[in-house]
Parts: structure tokens; sequence; C-alpha cells
């Protein structure tokens, strides 16, 4: 008989005790059996099921297995997080089911003290839970050989994989993982953990790397959800932040309510509004301290008729105990998110599912309408890295360096063979740049760190060279020695009459004294709020979200979603206002009431943003003096005709046919500082790549084959 077919009984017996005496399980989720199979023939998987359906166990169990059966020694699996609080919450969990062989678990990233970390080094835990930028900061470590620390290492986890699939900071582990990969001297087995994903193969395929041409086997392991029951989702219009608070505080009392909002700025208004209605509420995002979250989080658990306000920053799998509700002001961007979220409730016996929508304004409501269309047909967004990762390859590049203090000038390649960060043309112009910009040096066929390099990231070991994603500065708030968290310095700056007063953590704060050499703020409890904002760049909607919010309008039922009074009242009012703006299968030339003329595509930003370009190229005397776009429209010049239109987009949908790369998105210096090291590029590979994360031309070149009707 198989493993495959063993399941349970394949486990190590001493396991097989365990999960029966110790966890009192009467037998594995179908997830945790059918993945035992896979995981202990050695090959790569991707393990979906929802929010807590045991994805961690369904790694660890056969994992831990190999480790007894096969005698591996050392640190033999890495299990990452996007989120050092998820790697908190994970730790007494894995070290409890490790302790049972006798093996252990520790827990590395940045919060972890240096103590620990020297004692890591000379008691290496058998599985170590950590993040990519930890990784890369022991491969570069002068603390211990990398080689000695990464030599055993069998296997990894990446927990929560869409999460870094969807950024550079994927790339950046795939990266990683090459580099321990040659340290070690094998291909390691990779095993991501997810929730649904719209597009499954290719997620596990890009996950794989160099293992993809290696040969190693690839296994979906994803079963049927069973029978589990409808879930409840309800949408409300209440118009303001104010009006959202008043909802929360006086529906579902005596119950435990989790509430999502996807800015900073709302969570505090939100939070503080509660608080003034005598809702016990608590706060969570990341500019708190890690202190102040911790307790937050911690608190929320023991208690019973309480509210959590959070940004993304719990979405993904913290453990805040039994929830009662989930709710959401606005929306999240993807159909992917509002599962992860709605995920969360649900998980006690005879409890189900369920999220309200608060929607605050008109925008806000449509894109929550469409974002519950495209859940109602059973849409999840395909999980897709971002192209050209150009500036990552640089950047891996230097940190291979750093590591092993030097490499040949024909054989640096071989550590990220089969792995596409790059095309091996652009690796070597990478290359040439960095010796060119004294980044690197050259000598006698050997590479190694160039002064450049130095002046810009040698601070602290090169710490900055370690993550690709930026901070943006703050200002750190304390009252008395409470460190509170961080605001935007900007907000310090402006010019206020009377008191400077913030709000942070859900409490009002006035700002007695500023100390802008050592970027802090003491502040003491006011009376009085003012709102705390953050910089923030603004998100485009995917094609898919704008042309489900036109399909809205246009009369789509959002099947399976309760809609309040207010909210049919408001979709009925904006179903009205937007008729000449929306067309079945067209584009919608409108004169706005303002006299403006816009093009209604419902393309989103990056398709807009597309189109904006080929007319710049082809007829820029079309697009009105702003050359302004969002999600929805394009502004023109008040006197384009829909022919006029029609007849420059034909020759638009030819060009794009023939060269689908001819018309992206202009960049602008403010963009390219958005691409952490696009100094270590040669300009025109910068804006390249900055260019093809910001467009896309085939759903422009859909767009442009629509025909144009003018409605108003």
């Amino acid at each position: 008989m198989s493993q495959a077919e063993l399941g349970f009984d394949a486990l190590n017996i001493v396991l097989q005790h365990h999960i029966a005496n110790t966890l009192g399980w009467s037998g594995l989720r179908p997830l945790q059996s059918e993945s035992i199979g896979p995981v202990l023939r050695g090959d790569d998987a991707l393990l979906l099921a929802p929010t807590a359906g045991g994805k961690t166990e369904a790694a660890m169990f056969p994992l831990l297995t190999r480790m007894a059966d096969e005698t591996w020694t050392g640190t033999s699996v890495l299990y990452v997080c996007p989120l050092r609080a998820l790697l908190n919450n994970l730790e007494p969990r894995v070290s409890s089911y490790a302790g049972w062989l006798g093996r252990s678990a520790s827990v590395r990233h940045g919060d972890t003290t240096t103590g620990v970390r020297k004692r890591q080094v000379f008691e290496r835990p058998d599985i170590l839970l950590t993040t990519p930028e930890s990784l890369e900061s022991m491969l570069v470590s002068t603390m211990a050989n990398p080689q000695q620390l990464f030599a055993d290492v069998r296997a990894i986890v990446v927990d929560e994989v869409h999460a870094f699939a969807g950024d550079d900071r994927g790339w950046h582990l795939l990266g990683v993982l090459e580099r321990i990969s040659q340290l070690a001297g094998r291909p390691l087995q990779r095993i991501g953990l997810s929730a649904t994903v719209g597009n499954a193969p290719d997620l596990l395929s890009w996950l794989q790397g160099s293992n993809r041409v290696r040969g190693v086997q690839p296994s979906v392991v994803a079963p049927e959800g069973g029978s589990a029951s409808t879930p409840e989702l309800q949408l409300d219009f209440v118009g303001s932040d104010l009006n959202a608070a008043k909802v929360i505080s006086a529906l579902y009392r005596s119950e435990k309510r989790l509430v999502f909002a996807d800015s900073r700025r709302t969570v505090e208004k939100v939070s503080l509004n509660l608080r003034e209605l005598g809702t016990s509420t608590f706060v969570s995002h990341s500019s708190l301290s890690v202190d102040a979250r911790r307790q937050a989080e911690a608190a929320f658990v023991e208690a019973r008729d309480c509210v959590i306000v959070s940004t993304s920053t719990l979405e993904l799998g913290i453990d805040v105990g039994d929830l009662d509700r989930v709710v959401q002001i606005g929306a999240p961007r993807t159909v992917a998110s509002l599962l992860q979220r709605l995920g969360r409730t649900g998980r006690r016996p005879g409890t189900s599912r369920n999220m309200l929508f608060l929607s605050t304004d008109d925008a806000q409501f449509l894109r929550t309408c469409g974002l519950l269309l495209l859940w109602s047909e059973g849409y999840v967004e395909p999980v897709v890295p971002p192209p050209s990762p150009i500036h990552v390859a640089a950047q891996q590049l230097l940190g291979l360096t750093l590591q092993e203090r030097r490499v040949g000038v024909a054989t640096w390649q071989e550590w990220f063979s089969g792995l596409d960060l790059a095309p091996a043309d652009q690796w070597q112009e990478i290359a040439d740049w960095l010796v060119e910009t004294g980044h690197l040096d050259s000598d006698q066929g050997m590479l190694f760190m160039g002064p450049e390099a130095e002046r810009k990231y040698g601070g602290i070991h090169y710490r900055d060279l370690m993550a690709v994603f930026t901070a943006d500065p703050q200002v750190v708030i304390l009252h008395g020695r409470e460190d509170i968290g961080s605001v935007d310095p900007m907000l310090l700056q402006r010019k206020v009459d009377g008191p400077r007063l913030l709000t942070l953590g859900g409490r009002a704060w006035q700002v007695n004294y500023i100390d802008w050499k050592r970027h802090r703020a003491y502040v003491e409890p006011s009376p009085t709020a003012a709102d705390s904002k953050w910089s923030s760049m603004p998100q485009p909607e995917s094609f898919a979200l704008s042309d489900a919010t036109r399909r809205v309008l246009l009369g789509a039922d959002m099947s399976g979603v309760l809609l309040s009074k207010r909210a049919l009242a408001k979709l009925y009012e904006l179903r009205e206002e937007y008729a000449p703006r929306v067309a079945d299968k067209d584009t919608a030339l409108v004169r706005e009431a303002t006299g403006r003329l816009r093009w209604w595509t419902w393309a989103g930003a990056r398709a807009n943003a597309v189109l904006v370009s080929a007319l710049l190229e082809l007829a820029p005397e079309l697009l009105d003096e702003s050359r302004a776009y969002n999600n929805w429209q394009i502004g023109l010049r008040g006197d384009v005709t829909a022919g006029t239109l029609g007849g420059v987009l034909r020759d638009v949908r030819q060009a794009l046919l023939i060269e689908p790369t001819r018309f992206l998105p202009q960049i602008d210096a403010r963009a390219l500082k958005a691409l952490k090291f696009s100094e270590l590029l040669p300009l025109e590979l910068a804006i390249g790549t900055m260019a093809e994360r910001t467009g896309e031309p085939e759903k422009a070149a859909e767009i442009s084959a629509r025909p144009i009707v003018s409605l108003q």
C-alpha cells in the first residue's frame, strides 16, 4: 500500500499517539490526510484550505515524520511567514508538535534579541520559524558561517504563500531560497500554505523556482470544501465613519466583533468613536508599537462583549480567539481578502461564517457591490507575481557578494540558475552597471562589494539591503516612557491653530514636544481629538472589479447577499445616477454636468494608464490638459466625438496586437521612487520595470475593441 493510501497510518507512530491522545482528535481533516502522501514523497506541494483549515498541521505532521524516520539533523525545516505576529502566534503550537519527537522549534525575526540569535547558532533548532528578511540577514551575518547554518536544510514551509507571491517579497524569498539550496547542496522541498486562489498550479510552479527545472514533482492538495453552511453576507449604507461606529456599537451586543478597515486613519476614527459610545474597543494596525498591538490582541482574546478594529494586519490567520462577527468598513480590493476575513468566523460548532459590510460613501459602496458580485459568481483572483523583478535580481547579486565576500565574474549566475528573476542578458547588464557605478568592484575575475554600496547600504551591517520593501519615515509617539506607535512626520509639520492634536491607538492625544533629531514626539491625553493621517499611494482596482461595478450598475444581482433598506435605496439611486455612464457591451463617452467630457471605460487604472499612454503617442489632442484618469474613466477634451475616438482606438488595438508593450505607462521620478533598489539598475531598465508593473496592455486592447457610444 502506498503512503498516499495509508494516510494517518503513514505518520510516525509517536505522532499518531499524540494526535489521538494529546490533541484528542478522532481523525484528520481532509487536507491533513491528503497531504501526507505528497509531503512524505518529497513533492513540492501547495496545500489549500480556508482560514483555520488545519494547514500548519497538514505540512508539519508529515515533515516531522520524515525528520524522525530519516534522522534529519541540525536546522532541517524552515517555516516562513509574512508577519512577525503570525510567527509568534505559531511558535508554541509548532514547538509542542516538535517536542513530541524530542525536537525543537524557535522563532527568529527583527524583534529577536541578540542573545537568542547567538544561542540559535550554537543550539540550532530543528525548525526555524522566520521571515525572508531574517534569512537574508543570516546569510550575510558575520556572527556565523552561513554554510554551517543552512547545511542541513531539507524543506521549507511558506505560510500565506499568496501574500508573498503578490509582491516583491516573494521574489526576494525565492532568491534567498536558491542561495540556501546551493549552500545545502540539495533541492529544498517547498510547501506552500494558502487559502483559496484562482490559479493554484501557476502559484505552485512559481514557488518551485529552480526545482521546476530540476524536475521535482508538484502536487496541489485542495480537498472539496464539503457541506459547509452558506455564509451570511450583508451590505448596509451608513454614510460616515461615525454612523459606522454607531451601527457596530448597537449591533451584536454581548458578542465579539472583528472590524476591518483598509486605512489606518479609518481604524483610528472608528475606534475613537466606538470608545466614546461606551463600547469596549481595541486597536491593531502597523503604525502601533509592537507592545501596543500585542496587548490589544491579548486583551481581545480574553474579553467577550468587545470590538477590535484592524487593518489587514489581522487578516492573515493570527489567532484572536473565537469570533462571533466580522464587520468590514468599505471593502477590501480582492475576493481573496474577503474570503480570508470571512473565514475568521464560523469556527465554533453551531456558528456560521458571516460578514457585514458598512459603506460610508458612494464610491466605496459601488466598489463593495462590485466585489460582492464577483464573490457571488465564485470568482477568486489569480495570484500574479509582479513582472520583471530585475531590481530584486540586483539586490540578490549584492546580497550574494556580501554573503560570499567575493564571487567569480563567470560563476555567480550559477547561484540563480533556473530562477526567473532576470534573463541572462539582463543579469549581465545589471552586473556591469553595478561595477560601473561602484556598487561592486571587480578584480582578477572576482566581484566584491564596492564603495558606493558601502556608502548607501553599509549602515548597521547593510540592514537596508535585507528587505525589498520600503518603510516610510515615521515619528515615534511617546506618553512618558510608553511607546504608543508612530505617525507620518507631515502630520506634525502642518500649521495648526491651538494645540497640536492627533489620534493613535483609538485615543486622543495632545503633542507637547517634538524631538526632530531623534524622531520622537511626547504627548499627553486630550479631551479633544483630531485625525491622524499616513501617506500612501493610491491603489488601483483590477479590471475584474471595475467591470463588476459596471455590471452592478447595469442591474446584475449579488446573489446570496442581503441588502438593508438603506443599501437597496442607495443602489437604486446610484443606478439612476450612473445610467448615462454605463453601457452593456460598449464604452461610454459622456459630457458631465460640469461640461467636462469623460470616457467611461470601467477598465481599472492599469488598463486606463495604457490607454492614456496610447492616446498621448497617437492623438494627444484628444486628452484634456490634466491627462487625468482613474479606475473608471479618462478625461478628454470637450470637442472629441465618438467617431474620432473610435478611429484612433482602432489604431491602438492594432498596435497592441503587434507590440503589446508599446504603450506602457509613462513613469516619472516620483513613481520610480516606489521601486526599491531602482538605483541599482540602468535608468532605462528601471523605468521599463515600473512601466510594466503599472499597465495592463491586454485589458487595454480589449477595451479599445469595444464600440463607443455617446450617452449624453
